[in-house]
Protein backbone atom coordinates (compact mmCIF):
# COMPACT_ATOMS: atom_id res chain seq x y z
CA UNK A 1 0.00 0.00 0.00
CA UNK A 2 1.17 3.51 -0.71
CA UNK A 3 -0.18 5.22 2.41
CA UNK A 4 -0.38 4.50 6.12
CA UNK A 5 -4.14 5.09 6.07
CA UNK A 6 -6.72 3.41 3.86
CA UNK A 7 -5.72 4.21 0.26
CA UNK A 8 -8.24 5.82 -2.04
CA UNK A 9 -8.72 4.19 -5.44
CA UNK A 10 -10.64 5.27 -8.53
CA UNK A 11 -11.75 2.42 -10.80
CA UNK A 12 -13.16 3.16 -14.25
CA UNK A 13 -15.31 0.65 -16.04
CA UNK A 14 -16.39 -0.54 -12.60
CA UNK A 15 -19.93 -1.62 -13.46
CA UNK A 16 -18.98 -5.15 -14.58
CA UNK A 17 -16.20 -7.58 -15.39
CA UNK A 18 -12.65 -6.72 -14.42
CA UNK A 19 -13.62 -3.35 -12.93
CA UNK A 20 -16.18 -4.86 -10.57
CA UNK A 21 -13.79 -7.68 -9.65
CA UNK A 22 -11.04 -5.18 -8.90
CA UNK A 23 -13.45 -3.18 -6.75
CA UNK A 24 -14.24 -6.25 -4.65
CA UNK A 25 -10.57 -7.13 -4.25
CA UNK A 26 -9.46 -3.61 -3.34
CA UNK A 27 -12.36 -3.17 -0.92
CA UNK A 28 -11.30 -6.40 0.77
CA UNK A 29 -7.76 -5.02 0.93
CA UNK A 30 -9.03 -1.97 2.83
CA UNK A 31 -9.18 0.63 0.08
CA UNK A 32 -11.78 3.34 -0.09
CA UNK A 33 -13.26 3.37 -3.57
CA UNK A 34 -14.75 5.71 -6.13
CA UNK A 35 -16.39 3.58 -8.79
CA UNK A 36 -16.88 5.07 -12.24
CA UNK A 37 -18.95 3.89 -15.21
CA UNK A 38 -22.02 4.90 -17.20
CA UNK A 39 -24.55 2.40 -15.80
CA UNK A 40 -25.85 3.84 -12.57
CA UNK A 41 -27.91 0.82 -11.55
CA UNK A 42 -24.85 -1.44 -11.66
CA UNK A 43 -22.77 1.06 -9.68
CA UNK A 44 -25.47 1.42 -7.04
CA UNK A 45 -25.68 -2.34 -6.61
CA UNK A 46 -21.92 -2.69 -6.27
CA UNK A 47 -21.67 0.15 -3.75
CA UNK A 48 -24.40 -1.46 -1.66
CA UNK A 49 -22.49 -4.74 -1.77
CA UNK A 50 -19.19 -3.16 -0.75
CA UNK A 51 -20.49 -0.92 2.02
CA UNK A 52 -19.70 2.57 3.24
CA UNK A 53 -16.16 2.74 1.90
CA UNK A 54 -17.40 2.76 -1.68
CA UNK A 55 -19.02 5.56 -3.62
CA UNK A 56 -19.71 6.07 -7.29
CA UNK A 57 -19.64 8.78 -9.92
CA UNK A 58 -21.28 8.45 -13.32
CA UNK A 59 -18.52 8.91 -15.88
CA UNK A 60 -18.02 8.59 -19.61
CA UNK A 61 -14.25 8.37 -19.96
CA UNK A 62 -14.37 9.80 -23.48
CA UNK A 63 -15.48 13.13 -21.99
CA UNK A 64 -12.50 14.87 -20.40
CA UNK A 65 -14.70 17.17 -18.30
CA UNK A 66 -16.48 14.16 -16.80
CA UNK A 67 -13.16 12.50 -15.93
CA UNK A 68 -11.94 15.69 -14.30
CA UNK A 69 -15.21 15.83 -12.34
CA UNK A 70 -14.63 12.22 -11.25
CA UNK A 71 -11.24 13.09 -9.78
CA UNK A 72 -12.67 16.18 -8.10
CA UNK A 73 -15.54 14.18 -6.60
CA UNK A 74 -13.06 11.64 -5.26
CA UNK A 75 -10.92 14.28 -3.59
CA UNK A 76 -14.02 15.96 -2.17
CA UNK A 77 -15.23 12.65 -0.73
CA UNK A 78 -11.94 11.18 0.51
CA UNK A 79 -9.37 13.98 0.46
CA UNK A 80 -6.96 12.41 -2.02
CA UNK A 81 -6.42 9.90 -4.81
CA UNK A 82 -3.81 7.19 -4.25
CA UNK A 83 -4.64 4.68 -6.97
CA UNK A 84 -6.17 5.01 -10.43
CA UNK A 85 -7.29 1.83 -12.17
CA UNK A 86 -7.79 2.82 -15.80
CA UNK A 87 -9.94 -0.16 -16.72
CA UNK A 88 -12.67 1.14 -19.03
CA UNK A 89 -12.27 -0.32 -22.50
CA UNK A 90 -14.13 -1.73 -25.49
CA UNK A 91 -13.22 -4.45 -28.00
CA UNK A 92 -15.37 -4.40 -31.16
CA UNK A 93 -12.98 -6.54 -33.20
CA UNK A 94 -13.44 -6.46 -36.96
CA UNK A 95 -11.56 -7.10 -40.17
CA UNK A 96 -10.19 -3.89 -41.64
CA UNK A 97 -11.87 -4.58 -44.98
CA UNK A 98 -15.26 -4.26 -43.26
CA UNK A 99 -14.54 -0.53 -42.84
CA UNK A 100 -16.15 -0.17 -39.41
CA UNK A 101 -14.68 3.29 -38.97
CA UNK A 102 -17.13 4.39 -36.27
CA UNK A 103 -16.04 1.43 -34.14
CA UNK A 104 -12.39 2.30 -34.72
CA UNK A 105 -13.04 5.87 -33.60
CA UNK A 106 -14.87 4.68 -30.49
CA UNK A 107 -12.02 2.34 -29.53
CA UNK A 108 -9.51 5.17 -29.85
CA UNK A 109 -11.72 7.44 -27.76
CA UNK A 110 -12.29 4.93 -24.96
CA UNK A 111 -9.11 2.86 -24.93
CA UNK A 112 -6.55 5.61 -25.53
CA UNK A 113 -8.09 9.00 -24.80
CA UNK A 114 -9.93 7.61 -21.78
CA UNK A 115 -6.64 6.40 -20.31
CA UNK A 116 -4.95 9.73 -20.98
CA UNK A 117 -7.83 11.69 -19.49
CA UNK A 118 -7.65 9.55 -16.36
CA UNK A 119 -3.93 10.12 -15.98
CA UNK A 120 -4.35 13.84 -16.55
CA UNK A 121 -7.06 14.07 -13.90
CA UNK A 122 -5.01 12.52 -11.08
CA UNK A 123 -1.33 12.95 -11.89
CA UNK A 124 -0.91 16.50 -10.60
CA UNK A 125 -2.36 15.55 -7.23
CA UNK A 126 -0.20 12.43 -6.99
CA UNK A 127 2.96 14.39 -7.73
CA UNK A 128 1.97 17.05 -5.19
CA UNK A 129 1.40 14.47 -2.44
CA UNK A 130 4.58 12.63 -3.41
CA UNK A 131 2.99 9.25 -4.07
CA UNK A 132 0.46 7.45 -6.21
CA UNK A 133 -0.18 4.41 -8.34
CA UNK A 134 -1.56 4.33 -11.89
CA UNK A 135 -2.73 0.94 -13.11
CA UNK A 136 -3.59 0.73 -16.79
CA UNK A 137 -5.45 -2.32 -18.07
CA UNK A 138 -4.04 -3.26 -21.46
CA UNK A 139 -4.29 -6.72 -23.03
CA UNK A 140 -2.21 -9.53 -24.49
CA UNK A 141 -3.43 -7.91 -27.72
CA UNK A 142 -0.98 -5.16 -26.81
CA UNK A 143 1.82 -7.69 -27.30
CA UNK A 144 0.74 -9.30 -30.56
CA UNK A 145 -1.74 -8.77 -33.39
CA UNK A 146 -4.15 -11.23 -34.97
CA UNK A 147 -6.50 -10.87 -37.93
CA UNK A 148 -9.39 -8.63 -36.82
CA UNK A 149 -7.49 -7.09 -33.87
CA UNK A 150 -5.54 -4.44 -35.80
CA UNK A 151 -7.22 -1.40 -34.27
CA UNK A 152 -7.88 -2.94 -30.86
CA UNK A 153 -4.26 -4.10 -30.64
CA UNK A 154 -3.09 -0.65 -31.71
CA UNK A 155 -4.99 0.90 -28.80
CA UNK A 156 -3.49 -1.58 -26.33
CA UNK A 157 0.03 -1.14 -27.71
CA UNK A 158 -0.62 2.56 -27.10
CA UNK A 159 -1.67 1.92 -23.51
CA UNK A 160 1.59 0.10 -22.89
CA UNK A 161 3.61 2.90 -24.51
CA UNK A 162 1.79 5.56 -22.49
CA UNK A 163 2.37 3.58 -19.31
CA UNK A 164 6.09 3.20 -19.93
CA UNK A 165 6.43 6.88 -20.72
CA UNK A 166 4.58 7.74 -17.52
CA UNK A 167 6.78 5.38 -15.52
CA UNK A 168 9.94 7.02 -16.79
CA UNK A 169 8.62 10.55 -16.25
CA UNK A 170 7.53 9.88 -12.65
CA UNK A 171 10.16 7.37 -11.51
CA UNK A 172 10.61 7.50 -7.76
CA UNK A 173 7.29 9.28 -7.25
CA UNK A 174 4.41 7.37 -8.88
CA UNK A 175 4.16 3.63 -9.38
CA UNK A 176 2.91 2.53 -12.79
CA UNK A 177 1.52 -0.92 -13.56
CA UNK A 178 0.29 -2.44 -16.81
CA UNK A 179 -2.14 -5.34 -16.47
CA UNK A 180 -2.37 -7.38 -19.68
CA UNK A 181 -5.17 -9.95 -19.49
CA UNK A 182 -5.59 -12.80 -21.91
CA UNK A 183 -9.02 -14.31 -22.54
CA UNK A 184 -11.37 -13.35 -19.73
CA UNK A 185 -15.09 -13.89 -19.24
CA UNK A 186 -16.33 -10.28 -19.54
CA UNK A 187 -18.76 -8.25 -21.62
CA UNK A 188 -16.02 -7.11 -24.03
CA UNK A 189 -16.99 -9.58 -26.76
CA UNK A 190 -20.60 -8.33 -26.68
CA UNK A 191 -19.47 -5.30 -28.70
CA UNK A 192 -18.32 -7.36 -31.69
CA UNK A 193 -20.63 -6.70 -34.64
CA UNK A 194 -18.52 -8.36 -37.35
CA UNK A 195 -20.24 -11.71 -37.89
CA UNK A 196 -17.09 -13.29 -39.34
CA UNK A 197 -15.21 -12.46 -36.15
CA UNK A 198 -18.06 -13.71 -33.99
CA UNK A 199 -17.92 -17.01 -35.86
CA UNK A 200 -14.18 -17.27 -35.22
CA UNK A 201 -14.79 -16.73 -31.50
CA UNK A 202 -17.35 -19.53 -31.45
CA UNK A 203 -14.69 -21.97 -32.65
CA UNK A 204 -11.97 -20.99 -30.14
CA UNK A 205 -11.15 -23.91 -27.85
CA UNK A 206 -9.99 -22.47 -24.54
CA UNK A 207 -11.46 -21.74 -21.13
CA UNK A 208 -11.43 -18.00 -20.34
CA UNK A 209 -10.38 -16.78 -16.93
CA UNK A 210 -12.91 -15.34 -14.53
CA UNK A 211 -12.59 -11.59 -14.06
CA UNK A 212 -11.62 -12.28 -10.45
CA UNK A 213 -8.23 -13.52 -11.64
CA UNK A 214 -7.46 -10.06 -13.00
CA UNK A 215 -8.89 -8.41 -9.91
CA UNK A 216 -6.42 -10.41 -7.82
CA UNK A 217 -3.55 -9.31 -10.05
CA UNK A 218 -4.53 -5.67 -9.57
CA UNK A 219 -4.74 -6.18 -5.81
CA UNK A 220 -1.30 -7.82 -5.80
CA UNK A 221 0.25 -4.79 -7.50
CA UNK A 222 -1.46 -2.36 -5.12
CA UNK A 223 -0.50 -4.27 -1.97
CA UNK A 224 3.24 -4.20 -2.59
CA UNK A 225 5.38 -2.04 -0.29
CA UNK A 226 5.77 1.56 -1.42
CA UNK A 227 9.31 0.93 -2.70
CA UNK A 228 8.19 -1.93 -4.97
CA UNK A 229 6.75 -1.19 -8.41
CA UNK A 230 5.15 -4.05 -10.33
CA UNK A 231 5.49 -2.67 -13.83
CA UNK A 232 3.61 -5.29 -15.84
CA UNK A 233 1.59 -8.43 -15.24
CA UNK A 234 0.44 -10.68 -18.09
CA UNK A 235 -2.33 -13.09 -17.06
CA UNK A 236 -3.51 -15.78 -19.49
CA UNK A 237 -5.61 -18.93 -19.15
CA UNK A 238 -3.29 -21.90 -18.93
CA UNK A 239 -4.51 -23.15 -22.31
CA UNK A 240 -4.13 -19.87 -24.21
CA UNK A 241 -1.26 -20.12 -26.68
CA UNK A 242 -0.78 -16.43 -27.56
Amino acid sequence: MTTTTSPVAIITGASSGIGAAAARELADAGCRLMLAARREDRLQELCQELGGGARYHLTDVTDRAQVQALATATRDAFGRVDVLVNNAGIMPLSFLAKGKVAEWDRMIDVNIKGVLYGIDAVLGGMLEQGSGHVINVASVAGHWVMPSSSVYSATKFAVRAISEGLRQETVGKVRVTIISPGAVTTELTHAITDEDVRERYRTVQLTPLDAEAIGRAIRYAVEQPADVAINEIVVRPIDQER
